[in-house]
């Protein structure tokens, strides 16, 4: 086992690295171009001296497993794009560095192309036809939400989105399922309920979002099937068919379809918003009104 000072090391290392397969938070870089199919000669000792130099910077031994490359072209010519694998307590983290093409720089961090829109990979990721969704399809905002039913913050976001909504009535929210599985156990069925509350009749299906934020504290795994038929049938649904859609495998389908998809962005935690494209990890309200206006005041120039 390692210690808690390589786990602490890891953290820290991926948290300026730019994010390979939604592991860390940070926004993503523009996307390189194809990786190389083999190293030559020259591209595998830049590889073996930036896996020694990473290894020296954050004190790793031999035991903790890194893997680095292949190399792919990054917007900075003269750099390469370095995929980077960490892999400590059995937890595995992953990211991007930039290393010059003489082996002498390594930067953390990101590298935007200033003559493209920097979210507009992001945006093409999302798909928003056939989810919940709010305010009107011509929206000048979208903000697209990826949720766990089980998460506090969650919770705290969906407390305080009425009073948004209200002051921004053009805005148009897309509701995603994003469950934790691993730390929220009734999650995924949630998340489920929602998505055949919403196949039945989508207006009901924010009906049985609120009703599972509100009674959250008092749900439980024992429970939770229950309590997703009581909040249908109070919602007006037809008990019958929710019962069978629960038990279906299409729901489940469209639940990890949106997971897939918010693995493909680099959500990681929840609730992760994207506005336009921009994302805002944690959902803070106030950070939340500030894109807004942003991006409503950019709609009119």
């Amino acid at each position: 086992m390692f210690g808690r000072a390589a786990v602490l090391c890891a953290v820290a290392f991926l948290a300026g690295v730019i994010p390979a397969s939604g592991q860390t938070s940070t926004p993503p870089a523009a996307a390189p171009a194809p990786a190389q199919a083999s190293a030559s000669p020259e591209q595998a000792r830049l590889l073996k001296s930036t896996e020694a130099f990473v290894r020296r910077l954050f004190g790793w031994a031999p035991d903790v497993q890194v893997t680095l490359g292949p190399l792919g072209a990054s917007t900075a010519a003269e750099y390469y794009v370095v995929p980077v694998v960490i892999k400590i307590d059995g937890q595995t983290q992953s990211g991007q560095v930039f290393v010059s093409k003489d082996g002498k720089t390594l930067l953390r961090g990101e590298v935007y192309d200033m003559a493209a829109d920097p979210f507009a990979e992001n945006r093409a990721k999302i798909h928003l036809e056939g989810n919940p969704s709010k305010g009107p399809a011509s929206s000048p905002v979208t903000v697209v939400e990826y949720a766990d039913f089980q998460c506090p913050h969650c919770r705290e976001l969906a407390e305080a989105m009425p009073a948004i909504e209200a002051q921004y009535p053009q805005m148009r929210v897309v509701y995603k399922d994003y469950p934790l599985t691993q730390i929220h156990p009734w999650a995924e069925t949630a998340a489920i309920g929602g998505r055949c509350a919403y196949t039945q009749s989508p207006e009901a299906f924010w009906k049985v979002h609120d009703s599972i934020f509100e009674n959250q504290d008092v749900i439980s795994t024992e429970d939770i099937w229950d309590k997703l038929v009581e909040f249908a049938t109070q919602a007006g649904l037809n008990a019958d068919t929710f019962k069978a859609c629960l038990a279906s495998p299409e729901a489940q389908k469209a639940v990890a379809a949106n997971h897939a998809e918010g693995d493909a962005l680099g959500v990681s935690s929840t609730p992760t918003l994207y506005v336009n494209g921009r994302p805002l990890v944690g959902g803070d309200p106030a950070t939340l009104v500030q894109y807004l206006n942003f991006e409503i005041a950019a709609s009119k120039k």
